[in-house]
């Protein structure tokens, strides 16, 4: 006599067995070697540099030009033309000792000096104390010690540091040169 499969073991036989049933033949998605080597050759070919080809002799670099160092013409300081010793000069009087129509270019500024002009056209109109801290009033702008500030002189911007605040006086700094000056000026 048989004995009966019970349905519940059939289903799960079923299951188990319905993949393997309905699986379909896998292929391979890699082409046929002949086939791969036409993409071979080709990307070897791409990858194979040309020498370049050498550049004129007479090529100017755009890094480094040929006046490169020379100064803007709009930069030039035009030389002072001196009369002569004894000749009056226009709105004044004669300049005695100079040389007969030398020129003379101004001297540049130095450190100290380009300071004291700077530092005489800055009029604070007070100084405030506030949460201890020192600030003076400029314009009706509080600047603290420590501030950094650009000053422009004849066209050229110059970059002062506020360096002190007393209760009469403050104190600047510019390339290591320092002035103290009164917050009131003296009239």
């Amino acid at each position: 006599m048989k004995t009966p499969i019970p349905i519940g073991a059939l289903a799960w036989l079923l299951v188990l067995a319905s993949p393997c049933l309905h699986a379909a033949k896998v292929t391979s998605d890699l082409l046929p070697p002949l086939k791969r080597q036409a993409s071979v050759d080709t990307a070897e070919r791409l990858a194979q540099r040309k020498a370049a080809e050498p550049l004129p002799a007479d090529l100017v670099s755009p890094f480094s030009p040929k006046d490169f160092e020379k100064p803007d013409p709009s930069e030039v300081v035009k030389p002072v033309t001196v009369p002569r010793p004894g000749a009056p000069v226009a709105g004044g009087p004669a300049v005695p000792g100079a040389a007969a129509g030398a020129p003379v270019a101004p001297p540049p500024p130095g450190d100290r000096e380009t300071l004291e002009t700077l530092a005489a056209q800055i009029t604070p109109s007070g100084m405030i104390q506030l949460r201890g801290t020192p600030r003076l009033i400029i314009g009706s702008k509080p600047f603290e010690v420590g501030t950094r500030f650009t000053a422009t002189y004849n066209n050229q911007d110059y970059e002062l540091e506020l360096v002190a605040i007393d209760r009469t006086t403050f104190t600047l700094r510019y390339r290591g040169e320092e002035i103290t000056r009164p917050i009131k000026p003296v009239r």
